[in-house]
């Protein structure tokens, strides 16, 4: 599980010294926590096959990721082309997050979907969104119809919806309560990831 020392990588400066503390601190975590995502995941829609990406950040020649995570998708070769999960994390907290990013081709059917769902489809109150991938600020769930309006009309608008944990959580004092709060929130997502799952 995430501790006090994750959330240090980012205070570390430079790229590659950055990186080689994220491989080593961070993407064991998301390794050990990603597949058991993965198995609920199995269980939930036992008809799919699912795969778990964590990023490599290889694109990158300068400047030090302020953020890293990994992504759970039904594409062996990439997650960014279909609506995907995310397990992530920022200086300041941890993110489970149902994420539409970069532009997938189906990103206005998926609006159109999510909008259409949002009479049925209860979230928990303490849930967020983000509207930018790359930005760790996040939202109250009243955004939602707004954000959802302008996922539909503005071809780089983003869309991620989930749960936070903030890093003073991550003590060594809770990390099974935690592990279990992070599988119920990719549970209670769910419902509107089979969904978006079926948009043609």
């Amino acid at each position: 599980m995430f501790t006090h020392k994750s959330f240090e990588v980012f205070d570390i400066v430079g790229l590659e010294a950055r990186m080689t503390a994220i491989r080593s601190t961070i993407q064991p975590i998301f390794s050990e926590i990603g597949e058991k995502l993965v198995g609920d995941l199995q269980t939930i829609f036992p008809d799919e096959a699912f795969y778990l990406h964590i990023a490599q950040h290889r694109r990158r020649t300068t400047h030090a990721p302020e953020n890293t995570w990994s992504a759970i998708s039904t594409q062996k070769r990439g997650y960014k082309m279909e609506a995907h999960y995310q397990l992530g994390i920022w200086q300041d907290y941890v993110f489970l997050y149902l994420s539409i990013i970069d532009q997938p081709k189906k990103q206005q059917k998926y609006a159109q979907c999510w909008q259409e769902l949002l009479t049925t489809a209860q979230l928990p109150g303490d849930f967020v969104l983000s509207k930018d991938h790359t930005k760790a600020e996040f939202f109250q769930l009243d955004e939602l119809p707004n954000a959802l309006e302008r996922l539909g009309k503005v071809k780089k608008a983003e869309l991620e919806v989930g749960k936070i944990w903030p890093a003073s959580r991550f003590d060594g004092q809770h990390d099974e309560e935690i592990e279990g709060e992070i599988r119920e929130a990719l549970r209670q997502l769910s419902s509107i990831y089979r969904q978006l799952m079926e948009v043609k």
